[in-house]
Formats: C-alpha cells, sequence, structure tokens
C-alpha cells in the first residue's frame, strides 16, 4: 500500500461538486476534469446526500446553497459521518462572519467567487496530500500496534494483547453460547537445542515453530507466544472433537519437521493440553488457561509428545494418547 501522494493517479481521487446553480457547477468541474479527477456534480441535498454515501468522495466541494442554506447542512453531514473528507467552501459571500461559519462548520478550506482555476487546483492538491498524510499516520499508527501486540521472533501475539483478546472472546461465547478452547503447547527438552547448538539456531527453531502454528490456525483464532518455548492458541467456536484433531495435527506436524539451518539441524516434538469453555459456567480467562497449562503438565508428565485435555466432570486431566511408553521412545 502506498501513500505517496504523487504516485497516485488523479483518476483514483474522486471530487464531488455540489451547487443549486448549473452553470457554477460546470465552471467548478472543468477545471478539475482537465487535472484528470474523478468529478462529479449534483444540485440538490438529497443528490449529495445519496452519492456521498454510496461513492465516498475524496473532496467535496459546496457553497451556501442559498436560501435554505443547505450546503451548511451537508457540510455538517459529511463531517458527522466522513470526519476524513477535506470540505472546501467555494462561494460569492466573503464576509468575513460567512467565512469564519463555514470554517468553525467543519469546512477545510474557503475559496471566494470569482476564482482563479490553478488556484483552485492548487488548494484541491493540497487537501490531498493533506489526506495522504493522514492516511500515512494511521497506517504506522496500526504498525505501531501490530509490533507492540505481536512477538518479534515468531510473529504471533504477545501475551501483552493476549488476555484482552481472550476476555473477549470468552464474553462473545457466553452471549451466543459457543465454546472457545485454549491450548498450550510447550516444546519437548528444548533445552537441548541450545545445548546443542546455538542460541540463534534456538531462535531460528522458534521462529518455524510460529510459522507452522500459523499455518494450522483459522484467521479467527489467536495464536500467541506464551513466553520462552511455550505457546498459547485460543480456538474460536471450536468444540471438543475440533480441538482434538486440531492439536493433533500441530503435534504431527512439528515431530515430522526437521528444523535445519546451515550445518544446524535437529527434530523435535511437542506436548499439548487444552481446556474448553462449559456452558453456563462462569469462567475467567486466567482460569481457562490454567486449565490448559494443567492439561499440558499431564501429557508432558505422561511422556511427552502428546495431546492432554482438561475433564470437567472427573475434576482432573485425561489423556487423549495412551501408550506413554511409546511416547518417550517418539520424544527421544
Amino acid at each position: 500500500m502506498s501513500f505517496d501522494g504523487n504516485t497516485k493517479h488523479p483518476k483514483s481521487r474522486r471530487i464531488l461538486v455540489i451547487d443549486d446553480d448549473t452553470d457554477s457547477m460546470e465552471i467548478l468541474l472543468e477545471p478539475l476534469r482537465w487535472e484528470g479527477y474523478d468529478a462529479r456534480g449534483v444540485t440538490t441535498e438529497a443528490e449529495a446526500h445519496k452519492l456521498i454515501e454510496s461513492w465516498i468522495p475524496h473532496v467535496v466541494i459546496l457553497d451556501w446553497m442559498a436560501p435554505s442554506m443547505a450546503g451548511l447542512r451537508v457540510l455538517k453531514a459529511v463531517r458527522e459521518r466522513l470526519a476524513h473528507v477535506s470540505c472546501v467552501f467555494v462561494s460569492e459571500n466573503s464576509s468575513t462572519e460567512a467565512i469564519i461559519e463555514a470554517l468553525d462548520s467543519g469546512a477545510d478550506d474557503y475559496i471566494v467567487k470569482p476564482f482563479v482555476p490553478l488556484e483552485l487546483l492548487a488548494r484541491i492538491r493540497t487537501q490531498l496530500r493533506i489526506r495522504d498524510l493522514h492516511e500515512q499516520l494511521l497506517y504506522a499508527n496500526e504498525k505501531l500496534k501490530e509490533l507492540v501486540d505481536t512477538d518479534d521472533l515468531t510473529g504471533l501475539y504477545n501475551m501483552r494483547s493476549l488476555y484482552q483478546r481472550l476476555d473477549f472472546e470468552m464474553e462473545r461465547a457466553r452471549r451466543f453460547n459457543r465454546d472457545v478452547c485454549v491450548v498450550m503447547m510447550d516444546m519437548d527438552y528444548f533445552k537441548t537445542v541450545n545445548d546443542g547448538h546455538d542460541h540463534l539456531f534456538g531462535s531460528y527453531v522458534l521462529s518455524e515453530v510460529g510459522k507452522i502454528i500459523r499455518a494450522c490456525t483459522r484467521n479467527i483464532d489467536i495464536p500467541a507466544r506464551y513466553g520462552g518455548d511455550e505457546f498459547l492458541m485460543v480456538l474460536t467456536e471450536t468444540n471438543h472433537e475440533g480441538a482434538m484433531h486440531f492439536c493433533e495435527r500441530l503435534r504431527q506436524n512439528i515431530e515430522k519437521t526437521t528444523f535445519r539451518n546451515g550445518p544446524d539441524s535437529i527434530k523435535l516434538t511437542a506436548s499439548l493440553g487444552f481446556a474448553i469453555t462449559i456452558p453456563g459456567e462462569n469462567l475467567s480467562a486466567r482460569e481457562l488457561v490454567r486449565r490448559a497449562d494443567h492439561a499440558l503438565y499431564e501429557a508432558k508428565r505422561g511422556g511427552r509428545n502428546q495431546v492432554a485435555f482438561h475433564k470437567q466432570e472427573l475434576g482432573k486431566v485425561v489423556e487423549l494418547k495412551a501408550s506413554a511408553q511409546n511416547r518417550k521412545k517418539a520424544a527421544g
């Protein structure tokens, strides 16, 4: 996405002219079309509102539209609905009071008729530059928020933003009687990666695990790095069967991956535990994470490289995968 105003084609700039006098409207439209802008004109307040709603112009040029002063009403309506659209008054009324009222009502500029077409175009370019700068600022703020919310190494969410998102999903689940699942995952014997290689290779492995997690999760899920070599995933609208399938697929994808970077390579496994909300239960986000963490502990205690889940009715965690000895062997 580019924000360089000089590279945007004039045809991509939508400019709406509102004037109850057809001749005056055409005088305004002519230089705009010379410049190559996508310029359209209307003569009534109703037409203006309809086109603003459907077309969403970048710049609106308007007059008082006496005696009803519809231009001022249109200006206020634009400001209420589309705060970032530039509004320029072009009017024969050159009184200080009129100029002040228009600017105080939200106009970005005021041009007195008769005007010089080249000056009009220069002022329009100024408004478009301001708009572009505003878009750049919004884009920069979005990128900064991404940096604050995501883990630099894996590109997944970090814990700073996770609980806020999880709280929202649990509230939504309660409202619509849906399930929310939290999955905790820990890489098995990850210490051997740093001991047998170096920390740079360890960082590479974690970044690759992040890619595997992103490939397994949906757009509506929330994958996060919990810390170190632990990961947490929030699966929305997922029942027990779906959570089991997700965890096994993720576990198998990690198990069959050879992490290779330069001369270093290693095969690893992961243990997973998950917990799902129970309809009607008033459960906090942290308690749901705690249950998933307990399930993860049981998976690791049972031999690693396996999946376990929290089973509420028995008040304990039940393993999904039997034969702990086989898992120990697979985990090395």
